[in-house]
């Protein structure tokens, strides 16, 4: 069964961390979320004054952050010892657990900084787990070539390709993330089989994209969130297509966020801002 489009959720222009400006679209005005997704931005610059001020020091803990950079280079680093360049091409994926401090500064002051951060919940049962990162170099990356002329980046879980499954680097999550970067050419169409227990989305971040059976246009620089279904089928317009893929098994838990705390409980909550305030974070 064809997945359709259910609900969009646009892109709101806004900034984070010093000043960076970006688009929200989940997690975004009014905090809507797609179980287990919490938040999806995007930024996108050529000015430096968008992005020169990045991300420095800050606390998380109770969910995953997932940086994919398309174009630039930030560098990561947190209060655990942990350091890696996130240069084109490149993914951080951080479980920030019981509790991290990270930065995440451009290394650049001219250029595109262009990419995207996610947000994934943890469920309960984790929140509280030591905090994890790790730094995935483009090479590490599975690319297939399709016989369209297009290309699918497997970040995360598996796409099958002629009959052969290729895994991503990102495996045995709670949530079973999907995340794909799919690139199409002019008029070219795209299939990706999704297990129906898993919520969807596509979000295009350049060309023309229709989705579905009957097919509908699909917006640019907006979550496109699919309904039942278990297979994506997609057709590229006249500029082509170029879209990432998020999937991931709802956790059907209680969400209460605090900025960048996400717990189970306003308790949790309120547990996180008194260690974060009294130091427990670093040693714990």
């Amino acid at each position: 069964m064809i997945r359709n489009i259910q609900t969009i959720i646009p892109g709101i222009a806004t900034s984070d961390g010093a000043g960076v400006k970006l688009r929200r679209s989940i997690g975004g005005q009014n905090q809507v979320r797609l179980d287990p997704f919490l938040m999806l931005d995007e930024f996108s610059s050529n000015d430096p004054n968008d992005y020169v001020a990045g991300f420095p020091a800050h606390p998380h803990r109770g969910f995953e952050t997932v940086t994919y950079m398309l174009e630039g280079h930030m560098l990561h680093e947190d209060h655990l010892g942990n350091q890696g360049h996130l240069k084109t091409g490149g993914v951080q994926w951080m479980t920030a657990g019981r509790g991290i401090i990270h930065s995440e500064m451009p290394q650049q002051v001219s250029g595109a900084m262009r990419g995207f951060q996610l947000w994934i919940n943890l469920p309960a049962k984790e929140k509280m787990k030591p905090a994890g990162y790790q730094d995935i170099q483009v090479e590490d990356i599975p690319q297939i070539a399709l016989s369209n002329g297009g290309s699918v980046k497997i970040i995360a879980g598996a796409y099958e390709n002629e009959g052969t499954v290729v895994s991503g680097p990102i495996q045995g999550i709670t949530t079973a993330p999907l995340f794909l970067d799919v690139h199409l050419p002019p008029n070219a169409e795209f299939e990706q089989s999704i297990p129906k227990e898993l919520n969807a989305f596509v979000y295009m971040y350049e060309g023309d994209l229709e989705l579905g059976a009957p097919k509908q246009a699909a917006p640019k620089q907006a979550a496109i969130v699919l309904g039942n279904g278990d297979r994506l089928k997609v057709l590229s317009g006249a500029a082509g297509a170029q879209f990432i893929v998020l999937a991931g098994l709802p956790l059907n838990e209680p969400i209460v966020q605090y900025g960048p705390f996400v717990m189970n409980t306003r308790a949790e909550i309120e547990q996180a801002v008194d260690d974060y305030q009294n130091n427990r974070f670093v040693i714990a």
